[in-house]
């Protein structure tokens, strides 16, 4: 808290109490996670896994020539394509999974992908998630969302959910899966996630806990 004079702190207290007076876990959230992959090679936290068989490229930066990115700069992008199994020869599995979050309750993972719309290929990516913070594939047994199959991946940006309820850390994984000669590119951009708000008591419960009341009044009576 150094640094902070008073009136901040009992401003920023105001305003937090004023969210706890009309907050439920069930009415509100707050953004933990928001990534326009900038620099796909320079992600924090974020973790590649390739699976394939034989393992080639893994997840990489969007190509602007093949299709420009959802927002930002024309390759901000994330992307995939048959070369994940080497020569685009064999079985692709590549994981792209998101940095170790904290959760409370009702969680949704929002994001936009699309594929290049080309005729005769079958481009499949599987949103799953893991409770705690393991990276390994194996740990990742919840599906939530599967887009693609059939011929029918996206040919446009399209705004996709998935959500989860669960309290405690996590992770999310966008899994590009399929025989590699059916595949043939798809982008992710704009991936946020969004976590409830915490009940009133619980935020009231942490506060004591870390001792901000007994601060706040003495950064008063010092002012």
């Amino acid at each position: 808290m150094k640094g902070l004079s008073a009136k901040t702190l009992f401003a920023t207290a105001t305003l937090s109490l004023a969210a706890l007076g009309s907050t439920t876990a069930h009415a509100a959230g707050v953004e933990i996670l928001n990534e326009g992959f900038g620099s796909v090679s320079a992600l924090n936290g974020w973790v590649q896994v390739n699976d394939s068989a034989p393992p080639g490229n893994g997840w990489f930066q969007g190509n602007a020539g093949v299709f420009s990115a959802q927002g930002g700069a024309a390759d901000s992008y994330a992307a995939a394509n048959f070369l994940g199994a080497a020569n685009g020869s064999g079985t692709v599995d590549s994981w792209l999974i998101t940095p170790t979050l904290s959760l409370y309750a009702e969680t949704l993972i929002d994001f936009f992908t699309r594929g290049t719309g080309t005729p005769g290929f079958n481009d499949v990516l599987e949103v799953r998630f893991s409770a705690g913070s393991s990276a390994d594939p194996s740990s990742f047994t919840t599906l939530l969302y599967t887009l693609g199959g059939n011929g029918n991946y996206p040919s446009y940006w399209e705004h996709d959910l998935a959500g989860v309820n669960f309290t405690g850390t996590g992770r999310f994984a966008f899994r590009y899966v399929g025989a590699a000669d059916s595949l043939n590119y798809v982008g992710l951009d704009t991936v946020s996630v969004i976590t409830a708000i915490p009940e009133p008591s619980h935020w009231m419960m942490l506060a004591l806990g870390m001792g901000l009341l007994p601060l706040l009044g003495r950064a008063a009576r010092k002012s």
